[in-house]
C-alpha cells in the first residue's frame, strides 16, 4: 500500500510508516473502506479534496494564489529574441564570441544578433522584443525571470524537469502534485485539464501523468485542435435520459465496490471508480465549460479567431469554473525548436499568441481573477545566442540561461529577477533552477515543497526532490 504524508500545518504527530493521524484524509479512507460505503459511489477524491480546499488544514502558510496556468511553448523559446536583449550580440554578428562558448547539443559557430526590436514598455520600462508588443502592454503586472538553467540541452529530459522535476524517470508531473496537496475547488471538472491541439508533445502524456500519486491526480487531456466544443471531449453528450444513465452508473458502482471490498485496497481500482462518477458529472458541467458560443462578440473579438485565442478562452473559463491547474501547449511537437529560419518562425508562432495572450492578462484581471491566478509561460530551455551552423538562420538548445515570465498570483509585477551573461549564453546573476521555479510556485499556493511528500517504494518524495530553495525576490 502507498501510504501518504502530507505535512499538514496542524502539528500532527507522523507514526512510523509515515501517515499522519490527524489527517483527515488517510482517516476517511480507511473509515470508508472498512464500512464497506464505497469509495467510488461517495467520490472519495473529491471528499477529501474539498475538505482540503475549504478548511486550507493542507495549507503550510497563507496562499497568494489558488489556480495556475502553465503556457507551454514546447521547443524552446528564444530568449534573447523575446524578453532578454542582447545588444552586444550585433557586435559579433558572424563572429566567434569573445570568451570560449559553453557545450551546446550540435555544432555552432558565430553569433547570431537578434533581428527583432526591442522597447521599453509600462512604468517599469522593462524592455520586450517586438514580437510580444500586445503583450507587454502588461508588462507591470509581469515577473521576468532571465536566469532560468536547467540541466541538459535535450527535449525529453528538459521537458520531464519542467514538468515534473525529474530528468531521468518519469515522476508526478507539478499539475498533479498541486491537485494531490490542494484538491479540487470543482467536483464537476477534473481540477487538472491538459490542452494541447493536434497530438502531444514529446514524450506525450508522461507530461502531465501521475505517477505514483493517486490516479484520480493525472492531467485530463483535451485536444483542442477541434473547434467544435462538443468533439473536443469524446461522449460528452450522452443520448440517454439522465435517470437511466445514473441507474446503469450505480449499478456497475455498486460491482465495482464489491470486487474492491473482495480484492482489499487497490489504489487502481479506486481511481478507476472515481473517474466514472467524474465522467458522469462532467456531462453536465463541462458541455458548459466549452461552449465558446456563450461567450459575447467583444469577448471573441478580444482574443481574436485563431486556434491560441480558443485556448485562452477556454483557459479562462476552465480558470473561472475552479480547474486548479491547466496546461496549455502550443500544439503537438516541438513547434519553438527553431533550429533554422529564426526570424520567420519566431514572427508566425509569437503571432500567434501575442493578441491572445494580452486579452488573456487584461480578461483575468477585470474579472478581479489574476490576483488569485498564477500565470507562468515559457518552455523547457532557451536557445543559443550562437548559431547552428552551417549558416547563420537557426540557434540551438541552451539550458545554461533562459527566460520565462509569471504573472498575478503573489508575484511582483513591473520585476525583472536574475540576468544572463552579457551575450545570453549562461544564468550569471541570482540564478534560478527548475527546482528553485517549483518550490517558488508552490510557496506561492501556500505549500512547502519540503513537506509535500508521498511515501512510494519506503522512501518521502517530493516534487523537488532534495532541491530547490524559494526565490523570495520575486515574491510581492
Amino acid at each position: 500500500m502507498n501510504e501518504t504524508k502530507l505535512d499538514r500545518s496542524n502539528g500532527s504527530d507522523l507514526t512510523a510508516s509515515g501517515v499522519s493521524i490527524g489527517n483527515p484524509v488517510c482517516n476517511r479512507r480507511e473509515m470508508l473502506r472498512r464500512s464497506g460505503m464505497g469509495i467510488g459511489m461517495l467520490g472519495l477524491a473529491s471528499v477529501a479534496a474539498h475538505e482540503a480546499a475549504a478548511g486550507s488544514s493542507a495549507l503550510h502558510h497563507p496562499a497568494k494564489a489558488k489556480q495556475v496556468v502553465h503556457l507551454f511553448m514546447n521547443g524552446g523559446p528564444s530568449h534573447v529574441d523575446t524578453f532578454d536583449p542582447k545588444p552586444a550580440l550585433k557586435k559579433y554578428h558572424g563572429k566567434p564570441l569573445p570568451n570560449p562558448a559553453l557545450p551546446t547539443e550540435r555544432k555552432t559557430g558565430g553569433a547570431l544578433a537578434s533581428p527583432f526590436k526591442f522597447s521599453r514598455y509600462g512604468e517599469s520600462g522593462i524592455e520586450v522584443s517586438e514580437l510580444f508588443h500586445q503583450t507587454a502592454q502588461h508588462i507591470d503586472d509581469m515577473c521576468v525571470i532571465r536566469s532560468m538553467h536547467s540541466d541538459i540541452p535535450n527535449h525529453e529530459p528538459s521537458l520531464l524537469l519542467m514538468n515534473c522535476g525529474d530528468n531521468n524517470q518519469p515522476r508526478p508531473s507539478f499539475g498533479s502534485w498541486v491537485n494531490y496537496g490542494l484538491g479540487s475547488l470543482n467536483d464537476n471538472l477534473p481540477g487538472f485539464v491538459v490542452l494541447c491541439p493536434n497530438g502531444v508533445p514529446v514524450v506525450g502524456s508522461q507530461n502531465w501523468h501521475s505517477g505514483f500519486l493517486p490516479g484520480a491526480m493525472q492531467g485530463t487531456h483535451v485536444d483542442t485542435g477541434k473547434a467544435d466544443y462538443s468533439r473536443l471531449i469524446e461522449n460528452i453528450n450522452n443520448p440517454q435520459d439522465p435517470g437511466v444513465q445514473r441507474r446503469q452508473l450505480d449499478l456497475l458502482q455498486t460491482m465495482n465496490q464489491r470486487h474492491l471490498e473482495n480484492s482489499g485496497i487497490d489504489p487502481q481500482l479506486e481511481a478507476r471508480i472515481e473517474s466514472y462518477e467524474l465522467a458522469y458529472r462532467m456531462q453536465f458541467e463541462a458541455s458548459d465549460a466549452f461552449d465558446l458560443s456563450q461567450e459575447p462578440a467583444y469577448i471573441h473579438e478580444m482574443y481574436g479567431d485563431s486556434l491560441q485565442g480558443r485556448q485562452l478562452m477556454l483557459t479562462r473559463r476552465l480558470v473561472e469554473r475552479g480547474v486548479r491547474f491547466t496546461q496549455v501547449w502550443h500544439a503537438g511537437g516541438q513547434e519553438w525548436d527553431h533550429h533554422s529560419n529564426l526570424e520567420s518562425g519566431l514572427r508566425n508562432l509569437c503571432g500567434q499568441w501575442d493578441k491572445p495572450l494580452a486579452a488573456f492578462l487584461a480578461d483575468l484581471k477585470q474579472r478581479g481573477m489574476l490576483d488569485s491566478t498564477l500565470v507562468l509561460w515559457g518552455g523547457e530551455f532557451g536557445r543559443t545566442p550562437v548559431a547552428e551552423l552551417p549558416s547563420l538562420s537557426g540557434r540551438d538548445h541552451n539550458h545554461w540561461g533562459f527566460s520565462t515570465w509569471m504573472a498575478g498570483g503573489g508575484v511582483k509585477g513591473g520585476h525583472v529577477h536574475g540576468a544572463t551573461d552579457e551575450l545570453g549564453f549562461a544564468a550569471m546573476e541570482d540564478r534560478v533552477h527548475v527546482h528553485d521555479l517549483h518550490a517558488t510556485m508552490l510557496h506561492l499556493m501556500g505549500l512547502d515543497h519540503e513537506k509535500l511528500t508521498y511515501r512510494y517504494a519506503g522512501r518521502d518524495f517530493r516534487l523537488t526532490d532534495v532541491h530547490g530553495n524559494v526565490a523570495h525576490s520575486i515574491l510581492s
